[in-house]
């Protein structure tokens, strides 16, 4: 008998939320919906969102999915069979899509865009901006303060970082766990995709060094 193991959910949320804040860049911003007045349409994105993460990252059912969401069988199966090359094409004449769907954004719509927006994260391709200062947030409220500071110090760089010489400068005078934070970088592999990654590969190195 052949067991199938199934990736574990442990990163579900974050996932999730990362592919959400792309979700958002890929429709021009929370200001632009803002000022089209179509926040409206965040409900329905954040539920394709999930839909399109739970297939394509866990292999979720259909079944599973509408269950774990609260959606109809025949909603999951259109956000997921939704045609992303299709939702491009409709975001080239935006003002036309928003008078089209103003109220909230129908299913197919939101399905095309989490499935672009989940393909841009998988590659690498995240609103770093929107993304830092999430990350930012939260190691200031999990009280990490090398963290904080690491993160602080590079508001306004792009991801992905190609090499430790991008960012040395940014990180003078910055210490993690009584280790300076250049050297710290200098010992890791490059490119990093995003901050999350950064942040992770920081807490490796220091697990190597035993200052876990």
């Amino acid at each position: 008998m052949v067991v199938i193991a199934q990736p574990v959910e442990q990163d579900l949320e974050a996932l999730v939320l990362r592919v959400f804040l792309k979700s958002i860049d890929v429709l021009g911003g929370l200001s632009k919906l803002a000022d089209y007045k179509t926040l409206t349409w965040l409900p329905s994105l954040a539920r394709a969102v999930y839909c399109v993460v739970l297939r394509e990252e866990y292999f979720k059912t259909e079944e599973e999915i509408a269950q774990r969401v609260g959606l109809t069988i025949q909603t999951v199966r259109n956000i997921l069979r939704a045609d992303p090359n299709m939702v491009m094409e409709k975001l080239k004449r935006l003002e036309e899509l928003i008078e089209e769907e103003r109220k909230e954004l129908k299913v197919h719509t939101a399905g095309g865009v989490a499935k672009l927006a989940y393909k841009l994260v998988k590659e690498g391709q995240e609103e770093s901006k929107v993304f830092l200062q999430y990350c930012e947030k939260v190691a200031y409220a999990l009280d990490v303060p090398w963290a904080y500071m690491v993160l602080k110090r590079l508001k306004g760089t792009d991801f992905p970082i190609n090499s430790a010489e991008a960012i040395l400068d940014k990180l003078e005078n910055v210490y993690i766990k009584g280790r300076s934070a250049k050297e710290v970088i200098q010992e890791l592999e490059f490119p990093i995709k995003n901050p999350a990654e950064l942040l992770h590969k920081i807490k490796e190195n220091l697990k190597m060094h035993g200052l876990e």
